[in-house]
């Protein structure tokens, strides 16, 4: 999938800007699906500056469109899904700066999905502004660090090897540990 993209990117020239901004929206509205290939992409073809602009432009877009759809009715369909996470609990029943600094806190938190966050505010009473604001500002972060560890892994010296490393320990304990919960 990278390789085709970056092929594709090369092919549009100054369009593929407006491309990975479009896919973003699109993974956002999916809200299951992570960027992290996306922003790879980015990072490789745009450069580590331009391409972490270019993937918090598409990722603050999707969320503001996924926020706004999923309002308007989408959440009826993935309503079903119930929502455990206290946090996320507490951001659909909050407003104002409550909702706002909750929203901010749980974009920087890297294990909520963002799916999640935004099906959450577009149930809660937090308007669109408020809330296109405190999106953005907590994806920064994430992004930053996600942009940077694909960076690494990339060059693949021995921060990107440690960041890889750290990862997949990361991720053996967080499926070991789901496991032991359910049992």
């Amino acid at each position: 999938m990278e390789s085709y993209l970056l092929d594709l990117f090369k092919v549009l020239g100054d369009f593929a800007i407006a491309l990975s901004i479009i896919l973003n929206i699109f993974i956002s509205v999916l809200g299951v699906v992570p960027s992290v290939v996306i922003t790879a992409v980015n990072i490789k073809f745009f450069g580590f500056e331009n391409g972490l602009f270019i993937s918090i432009i598409g990722e603050a877009l999707g969320s503001i469109v996924s926020f706004y759809l999923y309002r308007k009715g989408i959440n009826k369909l993935l309503n079903s899904k119930e929502i455990t996470n206290k946090y996320v609990t507490k951001l659909m029943k909050s407003r104002g700066i409550e909702a706002f600094c909750m929203i901010i806190f749980l974009r920087v938190f890297p294990f909520i999905p963002s799916g999640i966050v935004t099906l959450a505010a577009a149930i809660s009473k937090v308007g669109i502004i408020n809330y296109s604001v405190a999106s953005t500002i907590g994806k920064i972060p994430s992004l930053v660090i996600e942009a940077y560890s694909i960076q690494q892994v990339l060059i693949w010296n021995w921060k990107g090897k440690g960041i890889l490393c750290l990862f997949l320990l990361f991720s053996i304990w967080f499926i070991y540990s789901k496991s032991r919960g359910k049992k």
